[in-house]
């Protein structure tokens, strides 16, 4: 296991610094000294594709992933082709930009119809696994906390999630595992030895204990309850040695200046995680 005491491992998921462009993440990140971005889509599309990719090749960061794909049930086959379609869309610019991960929030069910919305999952990823492979891009399932199974994914436990990646037997499907999302979960041990040699991703934040809002209220890593340093123990002995994500999702955290939380982060990445 590498050192705990340094920073090679941590990366920014561009969402912790909300507000800030793909260019102002980049020299934060070259200022604070980390090593690694996690990108969303809708950063890039706003910066451009091929300058995101040069601006990040010249400073000498690495992406830690691109986030996001999924969103696959809907009601309607036609839509759900397009949903697929936006996903190879979204294959083709991770590769672009040089990452190995595509993270699947993988999205609700469009009616009452959970199970069948599970299915849809199923299908699309099974669909998408000749064009991963083709690019050589790993989809990366995140399961979420099972609050969120109404509005954003029908895939709420990390067991839901090595079952899919047992059934696919593909080298490119794999999962991400966000303490946010799993770090109540009883099995959760079991359920990250299980998913050795196919963890793509690890994210931390913290659970605050008089939670503020379900989406938005993520805290920084010491503001809670979570036992991260525990679970990130047990995600390096299955053996997983990449890049940990800080993913914040937090509006006073955003109206923060970038560089404060940078700093924040930084220091409580070395003393909780």
């Amino acid at each position: 296991m590498e050192s705990l005491h340094d920073l090679s491992r941590l990366s920014l998921n561009q969402i912790t610094t909300n507000s800030w462009s793909v260019r102002e993440a980049v020299e934060g990140c070259v200022r604070a000294g980390i090593p690694s971005l996690g990108l969303w889509r809708d950063k890039v599309r706003e910066y451009g594709l091929a300058n995101s990719k040069r601006l990040i090749t010249d400073a000498g960061l690495t992406v830690s992933s691109l986030c996001r794909g999924g969103w696959f049930p809907a009601s309607t086959l036609a839509e759900r082709r397009a949903r697929i379609d936006d996903n190879r869309r979204a294959i083709e610019e991770a590769a672009e930009l040089g990452t190995q991960t595509l993270v699947l929030v993988c999205g609700p069910a469009p009616d009452r119809n959970i199970a069948a919305a599970r299915s849809m999952v199923e299908e699309a990823i099974s669909i998408l696994i000749p064009d991963a492979l083709a690019y050589g891009i790993k989809l990366g399932i995140e399961p979420l906390h099972p609050m969120f199974a109404g509005d954003r994914s029908v895939i709420v436990m990390l067991a839901q999630a090595n079952q899919l990646v047992e059934r696919f037997q593909s080298e490119v499907v794999g999962v991400v595992i966000d303490v946010y999302h799993v770090w109540w979960d009883p099995d959760v041990v079991t359920q990250i030895q299980r998913a050795a040699g196919h963890i793509l991703g690890f994210h931390v934040s913290d659970w605050p204990i008089s939670l503020p809002d379900t989406l938005m209220g993520r805290g920084m890593m010491g503001d809670g309850i979570i036992d991260l340093r525990h679970l990130r123990t047990q995600v390096d002995a299955a053996g997983y040695t990449g890049p940990i994500e800080v993913e914040i999702f937090n509006r006073t955290i955003w109206d923060t200046p970038g560089d404060i939380t940078l700093a924040l982060m930084t220091q409580r990445y070395l003393e909780y995680v």
